[in-house]
């Protein structure tokens, strides 16, 4: 065990002892609400004005001092900071947009009122849970019971590649930050429980978008055109294939593709065709190697067939790898508040995260956080009109951001 994990484990409340900072039930209603608010109210990366302005209206009610960030949208608010203070703070961070998708639920009052739009990833419950931590801390650093400052970052636009996260990081939000955590929801683990795991926890994503192009002509004669019908298929079918025969299969490099449009007529062979989808990856070092082998692997294969190509590799977000001692940092947490059977390992998604970036910066941790309602067979995931979760994860959450961060201060 290294020592930073040493000291982690030496963090624990003694036996018996309970940390303070529990969600008071008022308190819990109240964030409910909120969330509810913003669930009705979605707004979509950078344009998040709205969301701002009421996490800033009620941090403001709380004495506390938020930031609103440059860009117009999101902001930061320093929780027990002092004049001067240098000591290391704990970052707690949410992202705050929703998706262009309608909601398609039925049967509760907090549908979506905007059309196309809907909180379909949960932004809305990760939102609520580090507003309600930093109500909380701030209550308890008022008492004198927050051992070291803690920073809540309210972070725009993360599902617009490559993600919000690399502007606010430009902003500063970083400056004075030793460690950062954050949780994703899971529909596919019950409220009151979260799933962890040291290292990759979600992969790599970027975007690819590809314009083949040569001299088209009449079905009857293809052997004086370039055939971009079939040059487009064979791009679809051997780039993919060609790449898991030049990387190594643990990397987990995937090339999918979501588009291919060319042709308007039976029997024209076009002279121009489209393709785009996305580019996934298990492994960071791979991930850096990923547009070389991209390029190469399509060139090639177009080659073949002499089209020529226009290939816009889109860098996105690297995996979110996470931290040994963070993670000891959010078990030690989870199970000063629920018990160690609150928790459950959990394996790596190949859904991307723009909280990817700030580990690129400083050490941290994501959790997956339960959102399922214990029971429910319904099948619900993320990035669907009908998501929804069981609200009890905005407690599960409070308390999990809470307890780390009166740990935290033990070791720092």
């Amino acid at each position: 065990m290294n020592h930073s994990t040493s000291r982690l484990r030496e963090a624990r409340p003694p036996a018996g002892e309970v940390l303070p900072g529990t969600l008071p039930e008022a308190l819990r209603a109240e964030l409910i609400a909120f969330r509810r608010d913003l669930h009705m109210h979605p707004e979509l990366g950078n344009q998040e004005f709205r969301t701002t302005a009421a996490i800033k209206a009620r941090l403001e009610l709380a004495g506390l001092e938020p930031q609103v960030l440059s860009s117009g949208t999101g902001l930061i608010c320093d929780v027990g900071i002092r004049s001067g203070d240098t000591r290391p703070m704990l970052a707690l961070r949410a992202d705050i947009d929703a998706l262009p998708i309608p909601d398609t639920k039925t049967g509760v009052p907090y549908r979506s009122t905007v059309p196309d739009r809907a909180h379909a990833c949960g932004h809305d419950v990760h939102t609520t849970a580090v507003l309600g931590a930093g109500l909380v801390l701030a209550g308890l650093a008022r008492e004198g019971l927050l051992p070291n400052p803690v920073r809540l970052i309210f972070q725009p636009a993360e599902e617009v590649l490559p993600g919000g996260a690399t502007d606010t990081i430009d902003c500063g939000v970083l400056e004075g930050v030793g460690r950062i955590i954050a949780v994703h929801c899971d529909p596919k683990v019950d409220a009151g429980r979260i799933g962890l795991r040291v290292g990759a926890i979600t992969s790599a994503c970027d975007r690819l978008e590809l314009s083949l192009d040569g001299p088209g002509g009449h079905t009857a004669r293809p052997h004086l055109t370039t055939d971009l019908v079939t040059a487009a298929a064979k791009v679809v079918t051997e780039v993919p294939a060609l790449l898991a025969r030049r990387v190594d299969a643990r990397a987990g490099l995937a090339v999918t593709w979501g588009r291919l449009q060319t042709g308007h007529v039976c029997n024209v062979i076009p002279q121009h065709a489209e393709l785009s989808g996305t580019v996934r990856c298990l492994d960071l070092g791979a991930w850096r190697d990923a547009p070389d082998l991209v390029h190469a692997a399509i060139d090639e294969v177009a080659g073949l067939h002499r089209a020529k190509t226009v290939i816009n590799y889109i860098r996105g977000v690297p995996p979110v790898v996470n931290d040994a001692a963070a993670t000891v940092l959010l078990t030690e947490a989870m199970t000063a508040r629920r018990g160690s059977y609150a928790i459950e390992d959990t394996e790596q998604s190949l859904g991307g995260e723009d909280f990817s970036w700030y580990l690129e910066h400083v050490p941290g941790a994501m959790a997956r956080l339960g959102v399922r309602v214990p029971g429910d067979t319904r099948g619900l995931d993320l990035h669907r009109g009908n998501f929804d979760v069981d609200e009890e994860a905005i407690t599960v959450g409070v308390e999990l951001f809470t307890a780390a961060a009166l740990l935290d201060g033990n070791h720092l």
